[in-house]
């Protein structure tokens, strides 16, 4: 890219690069380097726009935990419609694209990532998955409330089960998508018993 010339919204540019190296490299790959070649600008222009690489890397996933933060909103405003089963997978399947689970690879990967995470949000957990499950207990909450699930479902460790759960479907499976059906069928058995004793 030549000196001087204007890169519209180039944070974005290089996250999107960033994504796709980590997709074919996996964490290992993900360098200053590689992400500015992919983008097709000077490897100056990430300099200009963060202190240094993790700094880059953070802010990456900080992004990515903003793309929670709205489905998190779209899946609360889904709470009394359609069947509970069927929100939540359709939320798991959303949340655990190829991106996310490489993400949370890197996360587990570089820990001065992880403690600038730390620093920017300082919550227990796996930065992303934390997030994640943060939102659906949100949700599972506001079911519990309008009666969908039995009054004394523990929202929390429900949401812990379906996020570890639904990682280890997807986590690993390098664009292959999860078997059909398997999200279903975990959601199903997972909450199957704070249904059924809604019914009680």
């Amino acid at each position: 890219m030549p000196t001087g010339v204007h890169i519209r919204d180039a944070r974005q540019q290089l996250f999107d690069a960033a994504e796709r190296v980590l997709l074919r490299e996996g964490p290992n790959g993900l360098t200053s380097r590689a992400v500015t070649i992919e983008a097709g600008v000077a490897k100056g222009v990430l300099h200009r726009h963060f202190a240094d690489f993790d700094a880059f890397l953070a802010e990456l996933v900080l992004d990515r935990i903003a793309q929670i933060d709205d489905q998190a909103a779209a899946l609360r405003a889904s709470a009394g419609t359609g069947t509970v089963a069927g929100n939540l997978a359709g939320a798991l399947a959303d949340l655990f694209d190829s991106v996310a689970v490489a993400i949370v690879s890197l996360v587990i990967f570089r820990d001065e990532l992880r403690a600038r995470l730390r620093q920017a949000r300082p919550t227990p957990g796996i930065p992303l998955l934390a997030e994640a499950t943060t939102m659906i207990a949100s949700y599972l909450g506001d079911e519990r409330e309008m009666g969908r699930i039995a009054a004394d479902a523990d929202v929390d460790t429900l949401a812990l089960s379906l996020i570890g759960t639904g990682h280890l479907l997807f986590a690993g499976r390098e664009g292959i998508p999860a078997e059909p059906g398997a999200v279903d069928k975990v959601v199903t058995t997972v909450i199957a018993d704070v249904v059924q004793r809604r019914l009680l």
